[in-house]
């Protein structure tokens, strides 16, 4: 007879320290609610209010992202969804994966990419400059709410 250890023991012991696949669990739960509500509120507003899918160019991405409270959202958005999204892949290459090199490989490429696309696009909300400089001659291209330079 072949018989299971409970889920808080290893090899017969007690497991020592942080449980991180059950706040793993957690996160997955939690964020995916929290996603539905920051997404479909970012659909909403980029795509059914106003105009619609035609109103959206560089004014009006320019205008959201002067109001601080775009850009709170858009950046719970980017951090939860690339987490989400990280935390399934590592779930995938952990049941998938069943050698020890190729899944420390992998792992490694999951987190490495993760952070450099949360990196790089915290920069692209935090340091989005709507009114740039610009040629003379460009001047039109500018968002109505830029002065003239």
């Amino acid at each position: 007879m072949t018989t299971i250890d409970p889920p808080r023991f290893e090899s017969g012991r007690p497991r020592r320290g942080i449980n991180w696949e059950k706040w793993g669990w957690i996160y997955m739960r939690a964020s995916g609610v929290v996603l539905l509500v920051l997404i479909f509120g970012h659909l909403f507003v980029n795509l059914v209010a106003g105009e619609g899918v035609k109103a959206i160019d560089f004014a009006f991405v320019a205008g959201k992202l002067a109001d601080p409270f775009w850009v709170v959202w858009d950046t719970l958005l980017l951090w939860l969804a690339l987490i989400h999204g990280a935390n399934g892949m590592r779930t995938i290459v952990n049941d998938y994966a069943t050698n020890p090199t190729v899944r420390r490989i992998l792992l490694g490429a999951i987190f490495a990419s993760t952070a450099v696309l949360l990196i790089l696009g915290t920069l692209v909300i935090y340091t989005f400059d709507p009114c740039p400089v610009v040629p003379a001659d460009q001047l039109d291209m500018l968002p109505s709410f830029c002065p003239a330079q």
